[in-house]
């Protein structure tokens, strides 16, 4: 049974890394290995990423809930997200996912994809997502988005890779990025919760409520500061982030 500690621990990792560009997933993994966390639990898996679907649905909330006004604009979301909703489900049904889970390729993705998110954030601004986010960008977003099924990718970092090379700036790229999460995360949660159902049922207990509350929390955070960030300086320091770490992993593995 994981302890409250090590729920506040995965819930701040989950809740800071889904939105920056540095891979949630493999953060996870490390930080999962590293601690010897043991506990497969399903719910808690569910619960970590409800609140941090709950934290970017609140912080929108103008956005999603203003369904008359920006009826398009949410549509062409919803178009953003159909590629990686089959890629993710047959991963998932055949097990390959599992077997995605390994260091080495972490390092290599991490590696890649930062230097990848390098080189998109030099590209010239040169749409508005008001007028230029068009059906065929969110199916190019919605494309490249299905790579981050693989861990060290990062949903975020190769959403906002894929809008900036688009000519979207770091702003209306994190938007289109936070925003595609929500049913991204919404599908996530349902196809766990199919799991529960499937194999029996599980007890809605503390850990599970302060997982949701604590994810919530860290992930609110995250998206407040990240957006503010971004006004104002460049990706680099994720990039830096990406390399140094992904150069530890290789390290770690190779050496």
């Amino acid at each position: 049974m994981l302890s409250s500690v090590e729920i506040l621990i995965l819930s701040a990792i989950q809740g800071i890394s889904e939105f920056l560009p540095v891979s949630s997933a493999a953060h996870l993994i490390l930080v999962s290995n590293y601690y010897s966390f043991v506990n497969q639990n399903i719910l808690i898996d569910i619960c970590l990423h409800l609140g941090s679907l709950l934290a970017v649905v609140f912080y929108f909330r103008n956005d999603l809930f203003n369904f008359v006004k920006n009826r398009s604009f949410l549509i062409k979301i919803l178009i953003g997200t159909i590629p990686i909703l089959p890629a993710g489900y047959i991963l998932y049904q055949t097990g390959l996912i599992n077997q995605l889970r390994n260091l080495e390729l972490i390092g290599w993705m991490s590696l890649f994809f930062g230097i990848l998110l390098y080189i998109s954030d030099k590209s010239k601004i040169t749409k508005k997502i008001e007028k230029e986010f068009t059906n065929k960008s969110a199916i190019f977003i919605g494309i490249f988005q299905v790579l981050s099924l693989i861990p060290g990718v990062s949903r975020s970092g190769i959403t906002i890779t894929s809008g900036r090379l688009l000519g979207f700036d770091r702003l209306d790229s994190a938007k289109i990025s936070f925003l595609l999460s929500v049913p991204t995360l919404a599908a996530a949660s349902l196809l766990g919760i199919y799991d529960i159902y499937k194999e029996g049922s599980a007890d809605l207990n503390f850990l599970a409520i302060i997982a949701v509350i604590f994810s919530f929390a860290f992930s609110y955070m995250t998206i407040v500061l990240f957006l503010n960030f971004i006004r104002k300086f460049s990706l680099n320091i994720f990039i830096i982030y990406r390399i140094i770490i992904s150069l530890i992993i290789l390290g770690v593995v190779y050496l």
